[in-house]
């Protein structure tokens, strides 16, 4: 199997965030590493994925994971070297998979060289690679992000008397993109990789790249420059790799980062290709446990229509935190005192679980939230191990919790190392529910009505039908507000979405007019429902019950 040559593949690709550290470890020192992956291909291909999204793999001193990065041309020792890189690189194109991978745009570590030699004085030639002031009373309209950590967005420096300016951890001095070395400097660090083959970049907090005085210095005219600039290059020189934006922000701030024409959707993009749609997920979760779909059917509403040649990326949960950033004061205290009662479970503005343990391990919960996930607008993200249900562990440092080891078989160390269990980089989940012996691939792959099997399934329907991810969706007036129904529509393909997002049964009744003297399907699990014989369609769903249907006459 080879990778197609289509130039939109990811408009209808499913991703894989994948986490180096935690997935497979080949050496024996406890550690995931890029060569454990390349045996573990054939699974990620059974379970149909198209794309492999790598967390950061830059040589880095792991003060926040990776997203520090001290070398951006080099692997981190732990994880082995360019050769094993462009190992699994072969390895993962000659069965269809591509592979992205972290680029962090924004900042470097206090430990790169560019910051070692920045801080030895003001006049050193690599100081203008950062930020720095005379005072901390610059740029105030900037938020603070990580509020449990940092209380300014500046911090002293003793050696040379000035303030560096780093958005994140005080570890994570910004790059001064001011500066034409920089932004060049970046340029050539992407085509280091793209030349090496790799498929695309997930960009690292894009928003933050440029700063200016009366602003919250975010999303500012420059950094659309820059991007843009970015983009052209990958197009004249790497058609077929794309940039996928990581900018937690409301849709309507983030359609710019497409490009083309706000007012012309057939005016091809020429920023990103793909963005997040943030603030979709938590809604999900808050309907799931309200049983009220408003939130959803609201902020779909306000996203705005994006280029032809762009899509969303859609997600339930990753390597951070559940993140609340994007849903209002109200709101964020409610979805901590629904999904995160305990403080520990709580970090930043977000929650720090998984999402089996999140959903209450509940089989119909996790399939229907999956369900909705596969058939929104916008490309599906699958996070390690949530294909399995794994659990957490809130008690670890920092977002550790949601990035255990991949519980691959019910042995002794569960299949991830052949080191002693206490030497690994943070503990298996070892519980009574989520531990490794009862939750794991091995078991999951030889029962087919297991989590697993049900993912496949949904990956494998999703690309028989490209209205999915090609279709423009409508969500359809219902009075029931615990029922979600959503059509995607493309040329005459068409389909369905309906589910029941209480614990309740619940009758609704859809209009659909235009379906009258049709027979819904449901392409899922293959029955056939009733025939539509007048314009509003009655419907009765169990708790947390999901149909994809299609209409034949």
């Amino acid at each position: 199997m080879t990778l197609t040559n289509d130039p939109l593949w990811y408009k209808n690709a499913i991703f894989y965030e994948l986490h180096i550290r935690s997935f497979a470890d080949s050496n024996g020192d406890g550690k995931g590493d890029l060569a454990g992956i390349i045996p573990k291909l054939d699974y990620l291909q059974e379970l149909g994925i198209d794309c492999i999204w790598l967390s950061p793999m830059f040589p880095s001193p792991l003060k926040d994971d990776g997203y520090d990065v001290a070398d951006y041309f080099n692997i981190h020792p732990d994880y082995g070297t360019v050769d094993d890189f462009k190992a699994l690189l072969d390895a993962a194109h000659s069965r269809g998979i591509r592979v992205i991978t972290d680029l962090v745009l924004n900042h470097t570590s206090d430990e790169h060289p560019w910051f070692v030699e920045a801080r030895k004085s003001k006049n050193n030639p690599y100081r203008d690679y950062y930020v720095w002031s005379d005072t901390d009373q610059k740029y105030k309209d900037a938020r603070i992000i990580f509020v449990d950590t940092e209380p300014s967005n500046w911090t002293y420096d003793e050696a040379t008397g000035q303030y560096y300016w780093h958005r994140f951890y005080a570890s994570q001095p910004d790059l001064n993109y001011d500066n034409p070395a920089v932004a060049d400097k970046m340029i050539e660090i992407i085509r280091y990789w793209l030349d090496m083959g790799i498929d695309g970049f997930r960009a690292d907090a894009v928003p933050y790249l440029f700063e200016r005085e009366g602003t919250n210095c975010e999303n500012l005219p420059e950094t659309h420059a820059y991007l843009k600039r970015i983009r052209a290059m990958m197009e004249a020189q790497y058609p077929g790799t794309i940039l996928l934006g990581e900018a937690n922000q409301w849709p309507w701030d983030l359609r710019p980062y497409f490009g083309g024409d706000p007012n012309d959707p057939t005016v091809p993009g020429d920023e990103f290709h793909m963005a997040f749609h943030f603030p979709i997920m938590p809604r999900i979760f808050k309907a799931l446990k309200l049983g009220n779909t408003t939130d959803i059917i609201n902020i779909m509403a306000d996203t705005p229509a994006i280029p032809t040649n762009c899509q969303w990326c859609v997600f339930l949960r990753n390597h951070d935190e559940l993140t609340l950033e994007m849903v209002t004061e109200a709101d964020r205290q409610l979805m901590w005192q629904l999904y995160a009662p305990e403080p520990r479970m709580r970090l930043n503005l977000g929650i720090r679980r998984r999402l089996a343990p999140l959903l209450d391990n509940d089989r119909r919960k996790i399939e229907l939230a999956n369900a909705i996930l596969f058939s929104l607008p916008g490309a599906p993200i699958i996070y390690y191990g949530d294909e399995i249900g794994m659990g957490d562990n809130i008690w670890l440092f920092d977002r550790n919790g949601v990035r255990t080891p991949m519980q691959w078989t019910a042995e002794p160390g569960a299949g991830f190392s052949q080191t002693d269990p206490a030497d690994y980089w943070v503990p298996l989940i070892d519980d009574d529910t989520y531990g490794y012996p009862k939750i794991n691939v091995a078991a999951q792959m030889t029962d087919p009505t297991s989590l697993f099997h049900t993912m496949k399934h949904f990956i494998a329907v999703r690309k028989a039908h490209p209205v999915l991810g090609w279709g423009r969706c409508e969500f359809l007036p219902l009075t029931n507000q615990a029922v979600l129904a959503y059509l995607h529509r493309r040329e005459a393909a068409q389909m369905l979405m309906v589910g029941n997002l209480s614990d309740q049964i619940q009758t609704v009744t859809m209009p659909l007019p235009e379906f009258v003297g049709h027979t819904p399907a449901d392409v899922l699990t293959e029955q056939t429902l009733s025939p539509i014989i007048e314009a509003n369609y009655p419907l009765t769903l169990s708790p947390y019950q999901y149909h994809w249907l299609t209409f034949s006459r």
